[in-house]
């Protein structure tokens, strides 16, 4: 499968790179991006080089494109993916808003063409041993989970135009997807607050009080203000607690005062593991690894945040979230 991407800064070039050295059965034919930058890489992986993104679209030697760009540009891209009938992988979030997700998802879809979405915090390996051993726990009562990493040095994290909101959609986004991974469970609806404390635009700290089904409650908040970081998620349930933190590997089972520590598996790279879903799901081999639909759904929660923190209010997830259409 001969591979495109559209944009191969700090993320895309990860997923350049592994597509090179470290998943068979996809070749990267092709790069596009703008900078200097983009000559140099791709003379060093042996791919054409595009500078304008359309091109590398339309070119018949592109059978399969990944996008890791600002957001606001996806749905131009999936247009264009569609007009071409190439399957698209898009960088999460898959929209700046529910009705360009929308969108995207109902393109797709009517076209019957793939749409994966790198919602690759379900690679981690703390988060699928959390979501393994989730049963054990009974019957759920509560939660709480934090994404909480240093503030951005990304200049387009401050431009709204590119990218559509702050943590809500670029941090809080692996969180909500997370959470409906690891418990089966939708998002029911949320309360929030944020705070701009040094991006000069966009909402750099999110906390939200959540409802999900089943009556389970928790708490989620996130972050790019102070140098330090965390990935914690910690489940209640009849038969005890279960917790673990994906950015330093660590799990634990709770039950009494005995706290057990648990073993997740050497952590790894979550883009291969994507990447290589991704290439049996494009070969009629496997499953949609992360569906259009799953993207949507944690757009869903990011709007609805940012709603529940302008009204002060409680917010239903995928109702009065959704702008009238």
């Amino acid at each position: 499968m001969r591979v495109g991407i559209i944009g191969t800064g700090r993320h895309g070039s990860r997923y350049a790179n592994h597509i090179v050295r470290d998943v068979e059965g996809l070749t990267l034919a092709a790069i596009s991006r703008r900078s200097a930058e983009g000559r140099r890489q791709a003379e060093g992986w042996g791919c054409r080089l595009f500078a304008d993104w359309r091109n590398l679209v339309g070119d018949a030697g592109v059978e399969a494109v990944i996008a890791v760009v600002p957001p606001a540009l996806h749905p131009e891209i999936a247009t264009a993916c569609a007009a071409a009938g190439k399957p698209l992988l898009l960088e999460k979030p898959l929209a700046v808003s529910v009705a360009a997700g929308c969108g995207i998802v109902d393109l797709f879809r009517r076209q019957g063409l793939p749409l994966t979405v790198g919602q690759t915090l379900r690679y981690n390996r703390v988060i699928r041993h959390l979501r393994k051993r989730l049963p054990a726990l009974g019957r759920l009562y509560s939660f709480s989970a934090n994404q909480r990493i240093e503030p951005s040095t990304l200049a387009w994290h401050a431009r709204p135009e590119l990218a559509g909101a702050g943590v809500s959609f670029h941090t809080a986004v692996h969180v909500f997807d997370a959470l409906r991974y690891i418990t089966g469970l939708e998002i029911v609806r949320v309360c929030a607050v944020t705070r701009q404390e040094h991006n000069p635009c966009l909402e750099d700290s999110l906390a939200v009080v959540m409802e999900l089904e089943e009556g389970v409650i928790g708490t989620v908040d996130c972050s790019k203000v102070g140098h330090a970081r965390s990935g914690r998620f910690e489940f209640v349930g009849s038969e005890g607690q279960l917790a673990g933190d994906q950015i330093y590997n660590t799990c634990e089972r709770i039950r009494g005062l005995e706290v057990q520590a648990l073993d997740p598996g050497r952590p790894v790279g979550t883009i291969v593991p994507l990447l290589e879903d991704w290439r049996e799901f494009l070969a009629g081999r496997g499953e949609n690894p992360v569906t259009g639909e799953d993207g949507l759904a944690a757009v869903r929660c990011c709007q609805a945040c940012l709603e529940s923190a302008r009204r002060q209010r409680w917010v239903e997830v995928g109702r009065e979230s959704i702008p009238s259409r």
